[in-house]
């Protein structure tokens, strides 16, 4: 998993509250057995008309303006629904490195970590000038700041934001459950040493 110290890139508005995981990667796509290759399906009933390959030109994120964008600001509970987390794989191979929204589903929140993309919660009003902002703006970049927990751009707006302990550690080093666990192979190296030799034996 790669380090996120600070990440600048253009934002993509999605205004929309309860966004949940069955629209976020409808669940036609899990049949998958990998963990690769759910970016192109993401949103897919709302990107798509029902033939499956046009473009719905209505839906926020069909906009040229949000191509290549790499930051996503959107509605109150994102992520709510089911607790799959091909919805994190499927947002993070579309691009989206950060997260920003007035709340979370706390099941999202962290497959969103385990999968290195950082989720922000600002006030809704924060929320709501970002959005607009994003949407009158062309190719409206913000930079979001985790090391000193700040999202700023250009256009006169900063705000701090909170962020755990343990989340901001484990992204600002990379390290996913897997990672996180070997930072403590040396101890674990030595209780296991310490362990009488029947409990090793299988």
């Amino acid at each position: 998993m790669e380090p996120l110290v600070k990440h600048t890139g253009r934002v993509a508005a999605l205004d929309r509250v309860n966004v949940d995981t069955d629209q976020i990667i409808p669940k036609q796509f899990l049949k998958r057995i990998e963990r690769t290759g759910y970016g192109p399906f993401a949103f897919f009933d709302w990107r798509y008309f029902e033939d499956g390959t046009t473009l719905n030109p209505a839906f926020e994120l069909n906009d040229d303006r949000y191509a290549g964008a790499t930051i996503l600001v959107t509605g109150r509970n994102f992520g709510c629904g089911s607790s799959r987390e091909h919805a994190a794989w499927a947002l993070k191979e579309y691009g989206f490195i950060a997260i920003i929204a007035p709340s979370f589903a706390d099941i999202f929140a962290n497959n969103a970590v385990e999968n290195g993309m950082l989720t922000v919660v600002l006030p809704p009003a924060d929320v709501a000038e970002l959005t607009q902002r994003a949407q009158n703006i062309d190719d409206y970049q913000i930079t979001v700041d985790l090391a000193n927990t700040i999202v700023q751009d250009n256009h006169g707006f900063a705000t701090s934001f909170a962020v755990d302990a343990t989340v901001q550690h484990r992204l600002l080093n990379g390290l996913d459950a897997v990672g996180l666990t070997l930072q403590q192979v040396d101890a674990i190296t030595a209780f296991e040493a310490k362990r009488p030799n029947w409990l090793t034996v299988f």
